[in-house]
Parts: C-alpha cells; sequence; structure tokens
C-alpha cells in the first residue's frame, strides 16, 4: 500500500492542524498563479460583524449586536446537537477526523466520497489508498492538497473570535476531568459574553449555559476509509478547539474544499457530492463545536477558494484536468462501464440526520436521491434563518465563481454558466449576503440546484434554466409548425424540429395527458420534419407537443403550444404517418413513460 507523505512536516505540526480545525498547509512542487492569490477570507466572511464585535483581542469576547440571529443560532445549534442520532454522531466523529504524520486515518477528503455512491465511492477510497490515483490524491487530500488544503481559518477566526458552543457561559463551571485544566479553564476561556442573551432562552440554562451534550470518543474499526482502526474524538478538552474561535468552521471549510473539488471532477454526481458535504459541514453542529452561522461561512470559504482555482487556468489545465481524467478512467476501468452506467446501477447516497424528526423551521433533512440532495443542501444555504437584509435585490454572482461549472456545463459560454448561476441562487438578505459588494455574493450561490440544471439556449444565445434537480443538461431543440399550429382532431399536423441530437429518434408527445403521437428522426444536420396524427379523441382547445427520448428526457427549449379544434365527425383514429427525418413513420398513440418532459444531455 502507497499512501502520500506529508513532506517536511513535523508531528507537532499536524497535532495542532487536527485541534485547531484547519489543514496543513499544502506545499506544492510546481507554483501556480493562484498560489499567491488566494481568497481574503475575512473580508468574505465580514458579514458577521453585524451579529457581533470581538473584542480584537482574540479572546472569545465581543459584544452581541444581533440578539435574535445569535439566538437563532444557538437554538438550531442545540437542537441538531440534541436530536441527531447515534448514527449520525459516529459519522460526525468520522467527518472530524483529519490525517496523522503517519497516514494511517484519513480525512474530509475521504469521507465526503459517500456522495459518490455505495460502489464508486469505494472504489475512489480504494483508489487513493492503493496509490492508483496520485493525481487525484494530490489534488484532494486535506492535510497538503493543492485544492483540498488551499486555504486555512486561522486568522479569519481569531479576527472573528466567537466562542464555541460546548463553552460554558459560566466562568465558574468546572470541566470535564480529561480536558486541558490550565488552557480551557472556563475562569478566561467562556461565553460569558454570550450569557445575557441565552439566559431565560429553552435551550440554555439559567448560567446562559447552551444545552449541548458532547460525543464521546470511540474507535472506528469499520475500515471504510482506511484500512487501520481509528481512534475518533472531537478534541473538546484541547487547547486548540476550546480557545480557537468558532467562525468559521475550519472543518467545514476544509469539507468544502474536498466536496467541491470531487463535484467538478465528477460533475455527473455533483448535487450528492455537495450534499454529503453539506452533512459534513452540518456534522460540527451535531458535535456541539459549531454553529450554523459558522458552516454557511466555511461553505463559503470552500466555493471562493476553489472558483480561484478553477479560474486559473495553468492550474486548471496541469492539475484539475488531468486528475479528473485520472479519477474517471480508474472509476470506469474499476466499474467495469461508463460512468453513466455505474451511477445507475449504484446505491445512491442517503443520510437521515435527526431519524425522521423535522428541525425547527425547516425539515428532516433526509436524503433519498438527487432531488432530496438538492433540496436538503438549498435548506442548508440559510438554515431558515431570517433575513438580515434587504430582500429581492439582482443577483450578484461572484466573478470567477461560474467557472465551477466548466465541467458540469462545458458547452456553455462564461456568461451562460454566470446566468445559470444567478438564476439558480438563493434570494438577498440572509446572514452573511454580500450582495452589492465587491466581492458579490458567495452566500447565494445554490451549487447543488446549478449542476443540477436544465438549461435552454434561447435563439439569442442567452441561457435559460428550465428545472433544477435533475442532470445537468443544455437543450437547444426548437419545434415548429409549418403549416400552422390549429389541427382538428383526427387530422394530421405537418412539424420541423431544428437544434435536435443528431442521429436521434424522438417521441412525439401530446399534452395535456401524455400520449405518443409518432416519432421524428433527427438528420445529421440536427434537423428533423414529418407529421403526426392527433388522436380524434382529443379535447378541443390548447395543448402541447413534445419531443422526448425514450427515456421520457426533453430535447426542446420549450414545447410546441397547439390549438385542438373539434373532430368533424366524433370519431378517427389515433396513429397517422409522415416522413421524419427524410425516413420514418409517426407512430400509434400510446402513454409516455415516467418521467416525461426530463432534459436531454447535450453538453
Amino acid at each position: 500500500m502507497r499512501r502520500t507523505a506529508l513532506r517536511g512536516v513535523t508531528v507537532a505540526t499536524v497535532a495542532t492542524a487536527l485541534v485547531i480545525g484547519s489543514p496543513l498547509v499544502a506545499q506544492a512542487a510546481t507554483t501556480y498563479p493562484s498560489d499567491s492569490t488566494p481568497p481574503n477570507l475575512i473580508s468574505l466572511l465580514n458579514g458577521y460583524d453585524q451579529y457581533w464585535t470581538s473584542t480584537g483581542t482574540n479572546n472569545l469576547h465581543g459584544t452581541v449586536d444581533d440578539g435574535a440571529t445569535l439566538a437563532k443560532n444557538d437554538e438550531l445549534t442545540s437542537w441538531i446537537n440534541q436530536h441527531a442520532t447515534k448514527a449520525q454522531q459516529f459519522t460526525a466523529l468520522q467527518d472530524a477526523e483529519y490525517n496523522n504524520a503517519t497516514n494511517t486515518a484519513y480525512d474530509q477528503s475521504f469521507t465526503v466520497s459517500q456522495g459518490l455512491g455505495d460502489v464508486l465511492g469505494k472504489l475512489f477510497v480504494k483508489g487513493r489508498l492503493d496509490g492508483s490515483l496520485p493525481l487525484t490524491n494530490a489534488l484532494i487530500n486535506s492535510s497538503n492538497g493543492t485544492s483540498g488544503a488551499y486555504v486555512g481559518t486561522g486568522a479569519a477566526k481569531a479576527h472573528f473570535s466567537y466562542p464555541r458552543p460546548y463553552l460554558p457561559s459560566d466562568p465558574a463551571a468546572t470541566l470535564p476531568a480529561g480536558d486541558d485544566q490550565v488552557n480551557c479553564n472556563p475562569a478566561t476561556v467562556n461565553a460569558s459574553s454570550l450569557a445575557a442573551n441565552r439566559t431565560g432562552k429553552a435551550w440554555a440554562d439559567a448560567k446562559g449555559n447552551l444545552t449541548i451534550t458532547r460525543v464521546p470518543a470511540t474507535t472506528d474499526t469499520t475500515h471504510e476509509f482506511s484500512p487501520n482502526d481509528v481512534v475518533l474524538d472531537a478534541g473538546y478538552g484541547q487547547k486548540g478547539i476550546c480557545t480557537g474561535g468558532s467562525y468559521p468552521s475550519g472543518h467545514t471549510t476544509t469539507a468544502y474544499q474536498a466536496g467541491i473539488t470531487l463535484a467538478t471532477l465528477v460533475p455527473e454526481l455533483a448535487p450528492e457530492i455537495l450534499a454529503r458535504t453539506s452533512e459534513a459541514g452540518n456534522d460540527r453542529i451535531v458535535l456541539g463545536v459549531h454553529y450554523p452561522l459558522d458552516i454557511m461561512g466555511g461553505r463559503i470559504d470552500g466555493e471562493a477558494a476553489l472558483a480561484t482555482r478553477w479560474s486559473d487556468t495553468q492550474y486548471r489545465t496541469q492539475v484539475l484536468e488531468p486528475a479528473r481524467a485520472e479519477l474517471v478512467q480508474y472509476l470506469e476501468a474499476q466499474c467495469g462501464g461508463t460512468l453513466a452506467s455505474c451511477i445507475a446501477a449504484e446505491k445512491p447516497y442517503t443520510d437521515d440526520p435527526y431519524g425522521g424528526q423535522a428541525m425547527p423551521g425547516g425539515t428532516a433533512q433526509v436524503v433519498t436521491d438527487r432531488a432530496s440532495a438538492v433540496s436538503v443542501y438549498h435548506e442548508r444555504l440559510t438554515y431558515g434563518f431570517a433575513r438580515t437584509g434587504v430582500a429581492g435585490q439582482a443577483p450578484s454572482v461572484p466573478a470567477g465563481a461560474s467557472n465551477l461549472l466548466l465541467t458540469a456545463f462545458p458547452t456553455l459560454t462564461d456568461a451562460q454558466r454566470t446566468a445559470v448561476l444567478a438564476q439558480t441562487e438563493i434570494d438577498s438578505g440572509y446572514p452573511l449576503d454580500q450582495t452589492g459588494s465587491a466581492n458579490g455574493s458567495w452566500e447565494r450561490l445554490d451549487l447543488a440546484a446549478a449542476t443540477s440544471a436544465t438549461v435552454a439556449i434561447q435563439a439569442d444565445g442567452s441561457a435559460k434554466v428550465l428545472s433544477t434537480g435533475g442532470t445537468a443538461t443544455v437543450v437547444s431543440g426548437v419545434l415548429t409548425a409549418p403549416k400552422g399550429t390549429s389541427v382538428q382532431a383526427g387530422s394530421a399536423i405537418a412539424l420541423r424540429g431544428t437544434g435536435l441530437p443528431a442521429g436521434a429518434t424522438l417521441q412525439v408527445v401530446l399534452h395535456s395527458d401524455p400520449v405518443t403521437v409518432g416519432t421524428l428522426t433527427v438528420g445529421a444536420d440536427g434537423t428533423a420534419t414529418g407529421s403526426v396524427t392527433i388522436p380524434a379523441g382529443t379535447a378541443a382547445g390548447s395543448h402541447t407537443l413534445d419531443l422526448v427520448d425514450a427515456s421520457g428526457a426533453s430535447a426542446l427549449v420549450s414545447p410546441l403550444g397547439i390549438t385542438v379544434t373539434a373532430a368533424a365527425g366524433g370519431s378517427g383514429t389515433t396513429g397517422g404517418s409522415g416522413t421524419t427525418g427524410g425516413s420514418g413513420t409517426a407512430g400509434a398513440a400510446g402513454t409516455v413513460p415516467v418521467g416525461v418532459h426530463l432534459p436531454v444531455v447535450s453538453g
């Protein structure tokens, strides 16, 4: 077994990284322009200043500026910590792990790979462990990966200096026996600045201590991410954790650097990978060492970091793209089929963090499929916080963010990818939103929605998002009726399609009640012509015609609207014939498979 060593890194350095929730600084053999231009995290995260002002001395004390928002932060943290299942607590401990100097453990770049599914995820881990994925490992690992450990949060934590949830608000509190009694002494290391805002709340005691239960250390004997037994410990009583600021979450920052990297390497599973990454962030709340605002900040860090990397042409072409090619080739070879077929055959990522219990103001955040993965990711963008800014502002997509969609939508232009992000982002005004600033709003980006979008390219070249929660798809097909869109029931209507997938045979589907009324075969130039007969029993009025492939996925920017008039004699046949793309006939009417009007992938 071969493992990548941490060159020039001491055991003490590794230990420090483990407890403060930040990765080791990446050491790259080759330098790239973005190496020296990482995002300024303090600037990106300064929306936090409207809720809390630290003393400026990194002592975990300060002034509450928005008691309501910080109270909601507390409420959600306590609820998540108190309601997580035992299985989720174990996963949270796994997600807290950083590798060690001897490479006998694992890190977030391993755990988020569960988003690849039950087969591909295991293959990914296997390839990382046996040395089959050297480019991917050097890129993504959370200790010294060039994107997985690109930015750290030490300076930002010191700047905002907010006390962690499990720290007592009462300076006279007694620590558990195993804690560092000197460096974590509640007399100085406490959340006393928050006591007044917590006292009297249902999620705190009479002295303002937040209701948090520590998750006990355990040993991971599953060997899911490492062939070794690995001791898992949240590190509550260690100096680096107790004295380290809560905002932003270093572990979440690292998880999103790994998760977004993996999502861009395997965009076919981006929504699931991103949902699993959001779970890793949420797991910091499960352990009671972070709040939702910390997790939202960590996501912002990861987004900005990976956008910077993907915007670096040299890094993209010499590091990211070769790693993607290596990983896809490896997964297909190990799975024994195309990536699409392997994905279709495996069990997708799932999660049920609270045993079906809905969190305050939200859902139970259960993931069972792609649609629910996108939905849960969306919910964790805001965690149900009330707006603290102005709603309804124009989209504010940060510069470079569009490059995060390069692999999901390789045929789109930069302007079109930016439009996809703009149309899928959340509304303005939620905590940490920087809409209108020079930074743009990383908080509003919904990458799970964007990477699962069906995008239509309009006649003027603009991109329009038709739906989300499916497969990243670009459609440009247009269907017209050369002889008019009014047709009598039982009669034929002439059709012409352009911008369609060359060589495809597409079903012509009549709506409202879906009925297949024929087929069109697309020529090499992407056009198809023919006619279909509208069933005699079709009700008079407005209807639409769609073109779909065998799976029920639409190839059109939008269906063709037609007007059906009553049949002359009240009866007629339901089939018809006509040439289709130079050959073929229209088929008989029939029902459409479940899932009709999903997109056809064209790039």
